[in-house]
Protein backbone atom coordinates (compact mmCIF):
# COMPACT_ATOMS: atom_id res chain seq x y z
CA UNK A 1 0.00 0.00 0.00
CA UNK A 2 1.49 3.37 -1.03
CA UNK A 3 1.45 6.28 1.73
CA UNK A 4 -0.94 9.17 0.83
CA UNK A 5 1.75 11.81 0.47
CA UNK A 6 1.28 15.81 2.26
CA UNK A 7 0.68 18.52 0.75
CA UNK A 8 3.54 21.02 0.57
CA UNK A 9 2.11 24.32 2.60
CA UNK A 10 3.34 28.15 1.48
CA UNK A 11 6.09 29.30 3.16
CA UNK A 12 6.07 33.20 4.01
CA UNK A 13 9.73 33.81 3.90
CA UNK A 14 13.60 32.98 2.58
CA UNK A 15 14.11 32.53 6.29
CA UNK A 16 11.45 29.95 7.09
CA UNK A 17 12.16 28.01 3.88
CA UNK A 18 15.57 27.23 4.89
CA UNK A 19 14.64 26.34 8.44
CA UNK A 20 11.52 23.80 7.07
CA UNK A 21 14.29 22.45 4.38
CA UNK A 22 17.25 21.87 6.87
CA UNK A 23 14.58 19.98 9.23
CA UNK A 24 11.83 18.44 7.48
CA UNK A 25 12.06 15.44 5.76
CA UNK A 26 10.93 16.25 2.05
CA UNK A 27 10.09 12.27 0.47
CA UNK A 28 6.82 13.02 2.53
CA UNK A 29 5.76 15.67 0.66
CA UNK A 30 3.64 15.59 -2.99
CA UNK A 31 6.71 18.03 -4.60
CA UNK A 32 4.25 17.46 -8.09
CA UNK A 33 3.30 20.71 -9.02
CA UNK A 34 6.50 22.51 -8.46
CA UNK A 35 7.84 24.08 -11.78
CA UNK A 36 11.31 24.25 -12.63
CA UNK A 37 12.00 28.01 -12.19
CA UNK A 38 15.56 29.74 -13.98
CA UNK A 39 16.53 32.57 -12.06
CA UNK A 40 18.23 35.76 -13.84
CA UNK A 41 21.09 37.46 -12.16
CA UNK A 42 22.93 38.99 -14.77
CA UNK A 43 21.81 43.09 -15.08
CA UNK A 44 19.92 43.54 -18.27
CA UNK A 45 21.75 46.90 -19.72
CA UNK A 46 21.11 46.28 -23.33
CA UNK A 47 17.71 46.82 -25.24
CA UNK A 48 16.23 45.61 -28.30
CA UNK A 49 13.34 46.90 -30.52
CA UNK A 50 12.20 44.50 -32.86
CA UNK A 51 9.17 43.90 -35.34
CA UNK A 52 7.49 41.04 -35.68
CA UNK A 53 4.29 39.85 -37.73
CA UNK A 54 0.99 40.48 -35.08
CA UNK A 55 0.37 36.79 -35.57
CA UNK A 56 3.59 35.56 -34.06
CA UNK A 57 3.76 38.40 -31.18
CA UNK A 58 0.02 36.57 -30.27
CA UNK A 59 0.68 33.08 -30.59
CA UNK A 60 3.79 33.76 -28.62
CA UNK A 61 1.86 35.84 -25.94
CA UNK A 62 -0.71 32.80 -25.29
CA UNK A 63 2.34 30.16 -25.48
CA UNK A 64 3.08 31.48 -22.48
CA UNK A 65 0.31 32.64 -20.95
CA UNK A 66 0.06 29.49 -19.82
CA UNK A 67 3.57 29.21 -18.40
CA UNK A 68 2.26 32.41 -16.49
CA UNK A 69 5.41 34.20 -17.92
CA UNK A 70 6.13 37.49 -19.57
CA UNK A 71 6.07 37.13 -23.12
CA UNK A 72 9.22 39.66 -23.19
CA UNK A 73 10.78 37.05 -20.39
CA UNK A 74 10.02 34.24 -23.09
CA UNK A 75 11.72 35.82 -26.04
CA UNK A 76 14.81 36.25 -23.76
CA UNK A 77 14.87 32.62 -22.86
CA UNK A 78 14.39 31.41 -26.66
CA UNK A 79 17.51 33.62 -27.63
CA UNK A 80 19.23 32.38 -24.96
CA UNK A 81 18.74 28.88 -25.43
CA UNK A 82 19.65 29.91 -28.96
CA UNK A 83 23.15 30.92 -28.46
CA UNK A 84 24.18 28.94 -25.14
Amino acid sequence: MQTKLKPMSTLGSDSDTQQFTEAADLSIYDLSGFKPMQFEFEPKAAALNMRLPQNLLDASKLKVKAKGIPYTRYVRLVLESAVL
